[in-house]
């Protein structure tokens, strides 16, 4: 996100954040903002993968638009959380932080890439699932769920392209902050 965007910017990018105006809500809480910078975390490793999944080479045409849309979706969902941090005063990270690693032959096939696409979309809807029930702030869980909500998108569009029923669970996991932390450092070099 630059420096710069506004909120016509984010309004145009398809960001919604209801209901929070950064300056009108007290800062939130350690805990909240650490949440939020997990999350930005897990946008960050989503990002990569997109962009590393395509430069593979591997994905027919159907999966790497996909992989182009869920893209643009995480993009929009880091510029929300960026705004978020930083009308409260927190740095968001950026894709030059931090640097990520994959298991070997993780794009060596469409089969695999889409298997960890999957991976990850679980790992990001049961972060943001965690975050609207853990933070303490309402005004950040109406955007959460927002995005839960289109991570849950990603979920279901990524099984139907494995071949596998669309809809999950009744009840999504929701993950605590802790087992986010633990799954993304198993992408961190």
């Amino acid at each position: 996100m630059s420096a710069g965007l506004n909120r016509a910017e984010l309004l145009r990018r398809g960001v919604v954040i209801t209901g929070l105006v950064p300056g009108r809500v007290g800062t939130p809480p350690d805990g909240d903002l650490a949440f939020l910078r997990l999350l930005v975390g897990v946008e960050l490793l989503a990002a990569d993968f997109q962009g590393r999944a395509r430069a593979a080479g591997r994905l027919r045409p159907a999966a790497s638009a996909l992989l182009k849309q869920l893209s643009a979706d995480d993009a929009a969902h880091y510029d929300g959380l960026a705004v978020l941090l930083t009308g409260a005063g927190v740095t968001p990270a950026t894709p030059d932080d931090i640097d990520f690693s994959y298991p070997a032959r993780a794009f060596g096939t469409e089969h695999a890439t889409l298997a960890l696409g999957a991976q990850l979309a679980a790992l990001s809807l049961g972060a943001y699932l965690g975050a609207v029930a853990q933070v303490a702030t309402p005004e950040l869980r109406l955007p959460l769920g927002q995005i839960a909500a289109n991570e849950a998108q990603h979920v279901s569009a990524l099984a139907q392209l494995l071949g596998r029923p669309p809809v999950g669970r009744a009840f999504a996991p929701a993950l605590s902050i802790g087992a986010v932390s633990a799954q993304l450092d198993r992408y961190e070099s």
